[in-house]
């Protein structure tokens, strides 16, 4: 037994890539400075005919995946290994199990080789042969998504895999009332009635969309596949009443009409309000006009941090506003922006008020983050 058994330990990695045997690894307990990872998974792949080891970086709300080669990945490990207190090794002649101090070699769980193909077919929420994706545009009569549809189709189908997680929080209600603010041509309101109904919620959807031309259109569609309680109504936001709504959504409104959106759901007590903001003029055009907190000034004296920043503060505002108003709130990328740079998603669960020790605590953190960034008011604020 070592007194120090993580280069033992890196060293049987080494002998398990090169002899073909490696089939996993897992590093957990992270104690370092990465904020929110959680652990780091490991295996074997084959890009370009070379074999290597993919790396996922596993936080709260993302992945980030790294490969390597066998001796880049053995140096990676001993230096992860530094700051995780326990690690596994699956290979196919054994595993070994390290807890900081010794090692723990036992039989294999896995003797079969695994497959190194790199792109494993990922199960889909949604499926791609639904009758309203073909009447969308995105598929061919085969349900077979075009090339140039995507990156869209995979933006609908992660918006349904959270939105259904996010659902089955909620207190059970047969008859969900939801309304999609801003529509658009109604993708994702089409995919989330879809998901509902088939989890037997007997769900009643309506899309809010101002072209009145894509209001018809989405009609005609909804008609055409039989989505019997799924309608779409012609207005803007801000004059849509969406009292007794229980799920209130809007993906990518522009600038304040989120805010506009926001202050609908808190105003109708929605259990779930989900928004992935687009454009943040208004805090963007208070930032400008301030003189920036000398500690910034190296910062947002660059356009394009500027930019980043002003997005962040105006989001991060409206989370703690949702909190004040009783609301769990996350903030995270729903989709990599790799397939649309609108992926930032707030979701809001709808729980007890804050106690007023909590309450004090938030406005005084909304009053700071207005000061340091020369915010006047935030418009979601007139709204409350």
């Amino acid at each position: 037994m070592s007194t120090n058994p993580a280069p033992e330990f890196c060293a049987a990695l080494l002998q398990t890539l090169r002899d073909a045997s490696f089939v996993k690894l897992t590093l957990s307990g992270y104690f370092g400075k990465e904020e929110a990872l959680q652990k780091i998974l490991a295996r074997p792949i084959l890009i370009k005919q070379q074999p290597m080891v993919s790396f996922t970086y596993r936080y709260k709300t993302r992945d980030v995946v790294k490969n390597d080669d066998f001796d880049e990945s053995a140096k990676r490990v001993g230096t992860l290994l530094r700051e995780c207190s326990a690690g596994t090794l699956l290979s196919t002649g054994f595993d070994l199990q390290y807890d900081g101090k010794k090692l723990k070699k036992s039989a294999p769980t896995q003797t079969a080789p695994v497959s190194l193909e790199h792109d494993k077919p990922k199960q889909r929420v949604v499926a791609s042969n639904a009758p309203y994706l073909h009447a969308l545009g995105l598929t061919d009569g085969n349900g077979k998504v075009h090339a140039s549809a995507q990156d869209k189709f995979r933006q609908i189908d992660k918006y349904i895999e959270i939105l259904g997680g996010l659902v089955a929080k909620l207190p059970k209600n047969k008859n969900l009332r939801v309304a999609d603010m801003g529509a658009g041509k109604g993708y994702l309101t089409f995919a989330l009635y879809d998901h509902l109904s088939k989890a037997a919620l007997s769900p009643h959807v309506t899309g809010v969309e101002f072209r009145a031309d894509l209001v018809a259109l989405c009609n005609r569609i909804a008609k055409d596949v039989s989505f019997a309680n799924l309608a779409f109504v012609q207005g803007a936001i801000d004059g849509f009443d969406a009292s007794s709504t229980d799920i209130l959504i809007a993906l990518h409104a522009c600038d304040t009409a989120t805010d506009d959106a926001i202050a609908k759901g808190i105003a109708a007590k929605a259990a779930l309000i989900v928004v992935a903001p687009c454009c943040h003029k208004q805090i963007r055009r208070e930032m400008d006009a301030a003189t920036p907190a000398p500690s910034l000034e190296f910062l947002l004296r660059h356009g394009t941090f500027m930019e980043r920043q002003a997005e962040m503060v105006t989001d991060g505002i409206r989370a703690l506003l949702l909190e004040l108003h009783g609301y769990r709130t996350q903030v995270f990328e729903f989709v990599s922006d790799a397939h649309t740079p609108k992926n930032v998603m707030i979701t809001a669960l709808r729980g007890q008020a804050p106690s007023a020790a909590r309450r004090a605590q938030l406005e005084q953190e909304i009053a700071r983050a207005k000061e340091q960034f020369g915010i006047t008011k935030h418009y979601l604020e007139g709204l409350l």
